[in-house]
């Protein structure tokens, strides 16, 4: 049984290409997202075998969802687009296959019968941006997208992973090491990463120091990481 995930902000989009699944006994759409943020939950909890993505969507492309996928455990990508330049690139840069809208079933049929033979974890590095101008975060009940640019500072704990903005706190499922490699975001601590640029003073302590942000927010720098920071911020 093929597992799969639908992801496309137009339900029409969505609800098409689930009825063109249905009838195939081997092929179980075990969910649909609108937005990349709840394709990213539902790739980390059901973890399905296969994902039809729409390329094109609004605040996180389907690019940048792929960027913020664990490259260990990348499902099948099948990119759906309305745009052949689009889809051609993405053919060209060995994403598995692509779709054209509207679906035509026969192409469809070919994709997954490609599928069926290959289910082997596929490299899509060339064709992910190298760095994520949003971040997919939540708060309570709300789906946030926050701008990488507004980011201050973020932490770990017990709870999760915590983005500090202008606009509050939020959580993510990113992991520091992925947002310390795909976004301007440095290392302070082992438990926090900050942006440069939001840093107001620092204050050396005996056991490392403090990074003061514009909101007024104290950050902890340990010894290990105050040297780089200095020198990043222009102090010898």
């Amino acid at each position: 049984m093929i597992t799969c995930l639908i992801v496309d902000d137009e339900p029409f989009a969505r609800e098409q290409l689930a009825d063109l699944l249905k009838p195939l006994a081997d092929v179980e759409v075990i969910a649909q997202a609108g937005n990349a943020i709840e394709a990213m939950q539902c790739i980390n909890r059901e973890k399905p075998q296969l994902v039809f993505l729409d390329i094109q969507m609004p605040k996180i492309s389907g690019m940048e969802l792929i960027a913020m996928l664990d490259p260990e455990q990348m499902p099948r990508i099948v990119f759906v687009t309305a745009f052949d330049e689009f889809a051609l690139k993405a053919f060209e840069h060995n994403a598995f296959d692509y779709l054209l809208k509207p679906i035509d079933e026969l192409r469809l049929a070919q994709t997954l019968n490609k599928v069926r033979k290959d289910l082997r974890p596929q490299a899509l590095a060339a064709i992910t941006p190298s760095q994520l101008e949003h971040l997919p975060c939540y708060s309570g009940s709300k789906l946030k997208v926050i701008a990488t640019k507004e980011v201050e500072y973020v932490f770990s704990d017990l709870s999760g992973i915590h983005v500090a903005s202008c606009k509050g706190k939020a959580h993510t499922q990113l992991t520091l090491k992925l947002l310390e490699e795909k976004t301007p975001l440095v290392r302070c601590h082992r438990q926090y990463l900050l942006s440069p640029g939001a840093i107001a003073e620092i204050e050396i302590l005996d056991t490392g120091a403090e990074a003061t942000m514009h909101s007024g927010d104290r950050v902890p720098v340990s010894r290990r990481y105050l040297k780089s920071l200095k020198t990043l911020l222009g102090f010898q």
